[in-house]
């Protein structure tokens, strides 16, 4: 059973996001670039072909003509050009960060596509975009009327962790029931979202998950070699900056594991191996 009714939900996004700016009457040429101005205007280009030509402009440094190829097919509703431009605003990727422009497309793509089957190819794109929409509303953005709104958070987070069954959603809404944020704290309901996510390899849900089971507390019995076994993985994904905590968490638990433990978690760690090949 879905945690909460999805068509209620779409409702909500759709009433509490703002509108979008976007002309979506604009004229487009056949490249994806505006209008001359001239009056010919060139039949428009399909919106995967658009996309195509947009994201190979910008790996050719085109940025200006891969943007408009994006944008020519983002406000024509294909979600993956209005995921591409959220995710550029949101990191500043070729733009000026603006969080409010990658809530906007990020935005689009929840109220147009939020029913999508979760088997179409556009299914990965809608995913995150929810995500992105929870984690804007775990702080808000400044100077804007996008405010922190924990419970909001939650259910985005919650719709793209059931519907979708997207492994990013289950970890950071794992997080929030670790944390109490916008929920009562509840480790043993945690750590199931976290077992999903860990067996589809996020790896920052098997470290969650490992910490958890080493330490073992809250009615989650102590294993701390299956623990350390999930510890191990995530460690070897870990590689980015904001990592070191996972890299700190796997030190610890093996620093306190005794020899059996860790000769225990290389067993489990190979059997899992051989089941997941």
């Amino acid at each position: 059973m879905r945690i909460f009714d999805r068509l209620a939900l779409i409702a909500v996004v759709a009433t509490a996001l703002m509108p979008l700016s976007a002309a979506l009457s604009r004229a487009y040429a056949f490249d994806g670039s505006p209008d001359s101005g001239n009056g010919a205007v060139s039949a428009p280009r399909p919106l995967d072909e658009a996309v195509r030509f947009g994201t190979q402009a910008l790996r050719s440094g085109e940025t200006e003509k891969g943007i408009d190829s994006l944008r020519y097919a983002a406000d024509q509703g294909h979600a993956g050009a209005q995921w591409k431009l959220g995710r550029m605003y949101a990191d500043g990727e070729g733009v000026e960060r603006n969080d409010i422009k990658a809530f906007e497309y990020f935005t689009q793509i929840a109220n147009m596509h939020a029913d999508d089957n979760p088997s179409t190819p556009q299914a990965r794109f809608v995913a995150d975009a929810f995500v992105a929409l929870g984690s804007y509303y775990l702080v808000g953005i400044p100077n804007s009327k996008v405010r922190r709104d924990p419970n909001r958070a939650r259910d985005m987070f919650a719709y793209a962790a059931s519907y979708f069954g997207d492994p990013e959603a289950q970890y950071h809404l794992a997080r929030l029931y670790i944390d109490g944020v916008g929920v009562n704290r509840d480790l043993r309901f945690a750590a199931r979202w976290l077992g999903l996510a860990a067996h589809k390899g996020q790896y920052q849900a098997q470290a969650a998950l490992g910490g958890l089971l080493v330490k073992g507390e809250d009615g989650i019995p102590r294993q701390a070699a299956r623990g350390l076994m999930w510890l191990t993985m995530a460690r070897d994904a870990a590689a980015g900056p904001n990592d070191k905590w996972v890299v700190d968490l796997y030190d610890d638990a093996f620093a306190g594991a005794t020899s059996d433990e860790r000769s225990m978690a290389l067993v489990y760690l190979e059997q899992y191996m051989k089941v997941e090949k």
